[in-house]
């Protein structure tokens, strides 16, 4: 269990919001004065402990105590009574009466839509605590299936309308400029979603949209995204469906119009809806008939709706700033920024670039950058960041394996034959490819030695057998590759090839066993392995008669 203020025990958790979670709890002795119902030790309540990022509001939690005497004092027979209010360092928590039905959603989601006449007398009872609530200046601004819980009580199902002041609480400046509007997109009003002032309207239009729902299962917008079921709410209008009366449906269509001013009260609702539920029934007569078809007289406009909080036309006092609250004076005179080290009146002096670092030659080129853009580069290298990436695996230290360490290459020694060629003055040129490597290179960088002696080139001594073509040098030994298991044992191959020769034959002899008539001719119907086993033992006893 959890404690929250010094009289209140967290039990378990009951459900989960938008605004925060509610819990099962118990009271650990009586409240005092300050709340609505002292109850007592051992009595059970549901507490509303709100998330922590509107506990940590400054603004959130002054409103949360400005309206405490608003949420303590709004009671009605359809509404969650509100018994206590309680600030704990960065915990709001909201301590309400339990109740043990479900909510509204979860029972048309088991049991299916209401029939008109159930819709119509349950949609009256919310529309009679919407009139106590906007009497006393409490407008709900999240009305929807989940927030109306059902009691059963006395054999009737009573709906009770929970969440009162959650919405004026979480509506703080710092929220709306994030959300833009208090509310769930299936519910919410067309001023709501354009930032337009808000009434006791918004209600009614919630108020429409639900009796909508009890009647179809379904809200009357629905989209994949929540703009494009704002946009539905802004410019469509909704279809009548074949199972609502036209009665009702006159109600649903008046609460669902896009003009606040043409909706009607809550107190006008509510006498409409038992006009209607008792026009629509199979026991009606024929006055209750008549005035359940003229009910659109009934739905007259709200002359004085109330006015949501911190919207134009609210109830709101003007908040006066302190005297101190800043030190901008209108006559002071304009600052003068102060001057520089240059002389009085003069534009400051040019600043000189620092001397080239020492050991640059000359003047940078122009297409090289200036040395200190090059150290600017350098600073910048140094002061990044170790960038994370993939290595190879062959590049890990610590994942590649040593290599055996090659011998240095040795300097490849000519050929024998080739050291004992004769001068080319002796053997003349009638074999150029046949030159060894140094002639050529003298033949390169020294031509005009050989060309002062053409005609005793051109005759050559008597012919000598052409010399073989040196061998090419072998190329240098690899290091082997060791394996991962560097055990050897003699043999393992023959082995390996051998039993699978065996299980090969075993396997091939049981197929020809199986899919050939050979088990009835020779074995009469016996099983491979037992045939198999006879022709052993046939063999073995064979060969002990031979032995013998």
């Amino acid at each position: 269990m959890r404690p929250v203020g010094s009289k209140y025990l967290l039990e378990e958790p009951l459900g989960r919001g938008a605004t925060g979670t509610v819990w099962r709890a118990r009271q650990r002795e009586a409240a005092g004065a300050e709340a609505a119902v002292a109850g007592q030790p051992g009595e059970t309540v549901a507490i509303k402990v709100l998330k922590e990022e509107l506990a940590n509001d400054a603004d959130i939690v002054m409103r949360f105590l400005r309206e405490r005497s608003v949420l303590l004092r709004l009671t009605h027979p359809n509404i969650v009574r509100t018994r206590d209010l309680v600030v704990e360092g960065d915990l709001l928590a909201l301590v309400m009466d339990l109740i043990d039905g479900p909510d509204l959603h979860r029972y048309l989601r088991e049991n299916g839509p209401l029939t008109p006449v159930a819709a119509s007398l349950l949609t009256a009872q919310i529309a009679d605590a919407l009139a106590a609530s906007h009497a006393d200046g409490v407008v709900h601004r999240d009305l929807k299936p989940a927030n109306v819980l059902l009691d059963e009580r006395d054999g009737e199902m009573h709906p009770m309308l929970t969440d009162f002041g959650i919405a004026r609480l979480a509506d703080s400046p710092g929220l709306t400029r994030t959300h833009e509007f208090v509310g769930t997109p299936a519910y919410v009003a067309p001023e709501s979603a354009e930032g337009r002032p808000q009434t006791s309207a918004v209600d009614i239009y919630g108020a429409g949209i639900l009796l909508y729902e009890l009647v179809t299962g379904r809200p009357p917008f629905a989209g994949g995204t929540a703009l494009e079921v704002l946009q539905r709410h802004l410019s469509e209008e909704p279809s009548r469906p074949d199972t609502v009366p036209e009665p009702l449906w006159t109600v649903i269509e008046r609460c669902l119009r896009k003009d606040p001013d043409q909706r009607p009260s809550a107190v006008n609702l509510a006498r409409a809806l038992r006009t209607v539920g008792a026009g629509v029934g199979v026991h009606a007569n024929s006055a209750q008939i008549a005035a359940a078809e003229g009910v659109g007289a009934l739905l007259a406009p709200d002359p004085a709706p109330a006015a949501v909080p911190d919207t134009p036309g609210a109830a709101d006092p003007t908040q006066v700033l302190p005297s101190n609250a800043g030190s901008y004076d209108p006559a002071a005179p304009t600052n003068v920024l102060p001057q520089t080290a240059g002389a009085a009146g003069h534009a400051d002096p040019t600043a000189v670039m620092p001397p080239v670092p020492p050991g640059s030659d000359g003047p940078p080129r122009p297409d090289e950058p200036h040395p200190w853009q090059s150290q600017l580069r350098a600073a910048r290298d140094r002061n990044e960041q170790t960038q994370v990436q993939y290595l190879d695996p062959a590049e890990d230290p610590l994942r590649r394996r040593p290599q055996r360490r090659q011998p240095p290459p040795q300097a490849q020694q000519p050929p024998q034959h080739q050291q004992q060629y004769p001068p080319q003055q002796q053997r003349g040129q009638q074999y150029p490819q046949q030159q060894p490597p140094q002639y050529q290179a003298q033949q390169q960088y020294q031509p005009q030695q050989y060309q002062a002696q053409p005609q005793r080139q051109q005759y050559a001594p008597p012919r000598q057998p052409a010399p073989r073509p040196a061998p090419e040098p072998p190329a240098p030994r690899q290091p082997r590759q060791r394996s991962a298991n560097p055990m050897r044992i003699p043999g393992l191959g023959c082995l390996k090839g051998c039993l699978f020769t065996v299980v090969l034959l075993v396997v091939a002899g049981w197929l020809i066993w199986e899919l050939t008539p050979l088990q009835g001719w020779i074995a009469e119907g016996k099983g491979y392995w037992e045939a198999l086993g006879d022709g052993v033992s046939t063999v073995t006893d064979w060969l002990k008669a031979l032995g013998g």
